[in-house]
């Protein structure tokens, strides 16, 4: 079940609504531990199992670390094994075939293992669990005694498949407790219909266009057509996942949570370092906080720095998938930011604005490898971009995509800026305060109607961070 689903729009939505707030504070967080249980069972009655057992895994972990408290190195020794166990799992069912295939490659073996099925949010609920354990080895936060508490960090359905990626440390009040207000609960929806919108109405039609192009052999591709292709996936993929971002804040508020940003308008950065202090936030706080820091961070020599900076970014490449590319896309990343450190960044700022087109070209190439599902596909396609194969400058395929969804293509630009924000603060005088609450009314309840509209009129509704 996605969020942009009629089954959840009209069905669980309302009944978990329903039931929350029929029941007192001290049963509410059991009402949504449940509803994210079958939430999650909907896509994986499977690995629920699973679940539970990692859940109960960490539980007993970070009570062990609690109850060490003066002995460092048994609560080392326990925080390396709770990482272990946790890595572990992550280890065996979403990279246990990608490594097979490497021995096989590398020894000319024939290994041969069922392929395991990638289970839902796996990525993103180990990190939930590896943020708890460390807090409480920090001493950051005290164990979670309540179990139920502990359920509902890790499996809140808002934010389970696809983030934000939740600190504990953010959120541990909040389990225990939290005012409601009819003001949140009326911001919540605004955010959440406005991050459906950003789903259903730009990233799905752009993504068909992508999806479109990146499926033509390279040979067959004009220059043009690999254009519009990548330019589409790169606001394809904005749109998907900020716009699911903003739904989970959205429902976050809806029950009283309230979660970070998870992006601020990264396609107008200056800079890549600055483009991931806008993209992804939460993961890349994540890496920081608990990887290139621990690591040594930027106070070492800096060869150092620049090892600690690839190690983190062949990390985050990993974390997105079990191929290569993902890795080539990580350590690319990687190897720009190293090199903004070592004086590029500085060189970007003396060519303002012309700064902010490097970058977007910089990150246009880094999405062609997210994208293509091997590095013979990439190198073509970034090849037939820059007019180096002699293929066609445009053709008839590129311009179809375009004149069908050019609209698509113009208002996703345009909101890619931060321009919508900025006429939300518009201030206009207290003597039309009701004017702009009755057009802020109206622009939502249209934009909601269009949603449903096209996903009744339409059966393309993928997401792209769910194989993650």
């Amino acid at each position: 079940m996605v969020f942009s689903s009629v089954s959840f729009l009209f069905f669980f939505l309302p009944l978990v609504l329903a039931c929350y707030f029929a029941v007192p504070f001290k049963y509410k967080n059991t009402i949504l531990l449940i509803f994210s249980l079958l939430f999650y069972a909907w896509g994986e009655p499977r690995y629920i199992v699973l679940m539970m057992l990692s859940i109960l895994m960490n539980y007993g972990f970070g009570i062990w670390i609690d109850q060490a408290e003066n002995q460092k190195k048994k609560r080392s020794a326990i925080l390396t094994a709770a990482i272990a166990a946790n890595i572990g799992l992550l280890g065996f069912f979403k990279y246990a075939n990608f490594f097979v295939d490497v021995v096989n490659q590398a020894l000319q073996t024939n290994i041969q293992l069922t392929p395991v099925p990638l289970p839902l949010g796996i990525s993103f609920y180990t990190f939930h669990a590896l943020s708890y354990l460390i807090d409480v080895y920090r001493k950051t936060e005290k164990a979670q005694r309540n179990l139920f508490n502990l359920s509902l960090y890790i499996t809140f359905f808002p934010q389970l498949v696809a983030g934000p990626i939740i600190r504990y440390n953010s959120v541990a009040e909040q389990l225990a407790r939290r005012v409601f207000s009819s003001i949140q609960f009326a911001e919540g929806i605004k955010r959440f219909i406005l991050g459906l919108s950003k789903k259903v109405l730009l990233a799905n039609p752009l993504g068909f266009v992508a999806d479109t192009v990146f499926a033509t052999p390279s040979v067959d591709l004009s220059t043009g057509g690999a254009w519009v292709g990548i330019i589409a996936y790169t606001l394809q993929i904005y749109y998907d996942f900020s716009g699911y971002s903003d739904m989970a804040i959205g429902l976050g508020k809806m029950f009283g949570f309230e979660f970070a940003e998870n992006f601020n308008y990264p396609y107008i950065s200056k800079s890549v370092s600055e483009f991931w202090r806008r993209w992804h936030i939460s993961l890349g706080s994540w890496f920081r906080d608990y990887v290139y820091i621990p690591l040594g961070g930027s106070k070492v020599a800096t060869w150092k720095i620049y090892r600690n900076l690839l190690i983190v970014w062949a990390l985050t490449g990993f974390w997105h998938g079990a191929s290569w590319t993902f890795i080539a896309w990580g350590s690319y990343y990687g190897i720009l930011i190293a090199l903004e450190k070592a004086g590029l960044e500085k060189i970007l700022h003396r060519i303002y604005p012309l700064n902010h087109v490097v970058v977007l070209l910089l990150v246009m190439i880094g999405w062609v490898f997210f994208r293509a599902d091997n590095f013979g596909y990439a190198a073509d396609f970034i090849s037939t971009m820059f007019h180096s194969r002699g293929n066609e400058l445009f053709d008839s395929q590129a311009l179809a995509l375009l004149s069908m969804n050019w609209i698509q293509f113009a208002i996703a630009i345009l909101v890619a800026a931060p321009i919508f924000p900025k006429l939300q603060t518009w201030q206009f005088g207290k003597s039309i305060t009701n004017v702009q609450t009755v057009f802020a009314l109206l622009f939502h309840c249209f934009l909601f109607a269009e949603v449903i509209l096209y996903l009744i009129n339409s059966t393309y509704n993928p997401f792209l961070y769910f194989r993650f």
